[in-house]
C-alpha cells in the first residue's frame, strides 16, 4: 500500500474555512458535561454549523434533540440518527403539511412553534392538514423583540387555540435571547435572571409544570446555572466567533474552532492589504466596531471591509503584510460563514485530517 501523505494547511488553496477537530469536540464535551452536571437536558441550535458530522458529535455527546431553524435543516439532519426535534420557527404554510408528516414519521419526538395568537391559527390548520400529534413550544418575547408573545393575555390566546386543535399539545414555553449579544459581560448573569423572570411570567399563567427552553451561546452557561431552565439551545458554541469570544467574552479566544485561511493579494498602499476573501466568504455581518474578522495570530490586522472577492485588511501590524502571505481569521459572526460554503476543511494542528459537508447548506425552505 502506498502512504499518501495527508496535505498541511500551509498547502491548502484559500479562501478555506478550516475546522479544528479537537477543539470542536471539546467544545462539544464542554457544554455536554455542564447540562449533565445540572441536570439541564442539551438540544443544540444546528443552524449555525448544518452539517450531519457535527450534529454526529453532539448527539453522541447526549444530546437529546437537535433543534433546526427549518423544515429543510431537519431533512438535513436525518442521517445523523436524530430522534427528536424541534423546529423553533413559525410554520404557517398548509402546502408544507406532507414534509411535517414525513419528518414525524422518521422521529420519536417532534416539536413546533407557536410564536403569536394569529400564528398559532395558522399552525392549526398545518397540523390537522398534516393529520400527526405535534408537541408545540410556545414562544415569549424576552427582549429582542422579534417573534414570540409580547403580553401574558396573547400567551393565554394561543394556548386556547392549541388546546382546541387535537393534533396540538402544548409542551413547553422557549425564547431567544439573542439580545445578550449587546450586553455587558459583567451584566450577562442578571440579563439572565430578566429573560427567565418574563418567561416564568407566562408560563406561570398558563402551566407552571411545563418547562423553559431558553437558546442562545451566549447566555447558555448562565442559564444552566440559574436552576431554572430545563433545556438549553446553544448555537455557536462548538466554534465560537468575534461575539463569543471577544465581545461578549463567554469562551476563550483560544477555545475558537474555526477560522478562515486566505491569501494577501495585494498592497494597493500604506496601512492597507487585500485579501482574497470578501462578502462571499465572511458575509456582510461585522462588530459594533465595523470588523468583520480579526487575525487569530493576535497581531493588530483585521478586515474592516468587503466586497464580493475581497476583504480590505487594516491595523498596526497590516504594514509587516507580503503579497502571497496566508493568514487565518476568525470572523465576526461565524453562522453566514459556516452556510457560505460546501465543506469545511477538518485540521489536527497544521494537518488536514478530513473534509466535511454542509449538508444543510441554503437549505432556509
Amino acid at each position: 500500500m502506498t502512504f499518501i501523505p495527508m496535505p498541511r494547511v500551509d498547502e491548502l488553496a484559500t479562501p478555506v474555512v478550516l475546522l479544528d477537530r479537537a477543539k470542536t469536540a471539546n467544545n462539544i464535551r464542554s457544554m455536554q458535561a455542564e447540562c449533565d452536571a445540572a441536570g439541564v437536558k442539551l438540544w443544540p441550535h444546528i443552524k449555525t454549523h448544518k452539517m450531519v458530522e457535527v450534529a454526529r458529535r453532539q448527539l453522541a455527546a447526549g444530546a437529546e434533540g437537535l433543534t433546526c431553524a427549518k423544515l429543510g435543516e431537519a431533512e438535513a439532519m436525518l442521517p445523523a440518527g436524530v430522534k427528536r426535534i424541534f423546529i423553533a420557527h413559525s410554520l404557517v404554510d398548509v402546502r408544507a403539511a406532507s414534509r411535517i408528516a414525513a419528518l414525524a414519521d422518521q422521529l420519536e419526538e417532534l416539536r413546533v412553534a407557536a410564536t403569536s395568537p394569529a400564528q398559532a391559527e395558522a399552525l392549526v390548520q398545518v397540523a390537522n392538514a398534516a393529520e400527526r400529534k405535534l408537541k408545540v413550544m410556545m414562544a415569549v418575547d424576552s427582549g429582542l423583540g422579534r417573534e414570540g408573545m409580547r403580553q401574558v393575555a396573547d400567551a393565554q390566546k394561543a394556548a386556547a387555540v392549541i388546546a382546541a386543535c387535537p393534533g396540538l399539545e402544548l409542551a413547553g414555553f422557549y425564547t431567544h435571547e439573542g439580545q445578550l449579544y449587546s450586553a455587558d459581560p459583567a451584566e450577562q448573569r442578571a440579563k439572565v435572571d430578566e429573560v427567565v423572570n418574563r418567561v416564568a411570567a407566562v408560563r406561570d399563567a398558563i402551566n407552571p409544570q411545563l418547562p423553559i427552553w431558553p437558546g442562545c451561546s451566549v447566555s447558555a452557561r448562565h442559564m444552566i446555572a440559574t436552576g431554572r431552565v430545563q433545556v438549553v439551545r446553544p448555537g455557536a458554541y462548538m466554534f465560537g466567533d468575534i461575539a463569543l469570544a471577544v465581545t461578549t467574552r463567554v469562551m476563550p479566544i483560544a477555545d475558537v474552532a474555526i477560522h478562515v485561511l486566505v491569501t494577501v493579494v495585494d498592497r494597493p498602499e500604506p496601512g492597507l492589504a487585500l485579501i482574497d476573501a470578501g462578502s462571499k466568504v465572511f458575509s456582510s455581518d461585522k462588530t459594533a466596531q465595523g470588523v468583520h474578522a480579526m487575525v487569530a495570530d493576535g497581531r493588530d490586522i483585521q478586515v474592516v471591509r468587503v466586497n464580493e472577492e475581497h476583504g480590505f485588511v487594516r491595523g498596526a501590524d497590516v504594514d509587516a503584510l507580503q503579497i502571497g502571505d496566508h493568514l487565518r481569521f476568525i470572523p465576526a459572526h461565524i453562522c453566514p460563514v459556516i452556510n457560505l460554503t460546501d465543506f469545511v476543511t477538518v485540521i489536527e494542528g497544521d494537518v488536514v485530517v478530513d473534509r466535511w459537508r454542509v449538508d444543510a447548506r441554503g437549505r432556509v425552505d
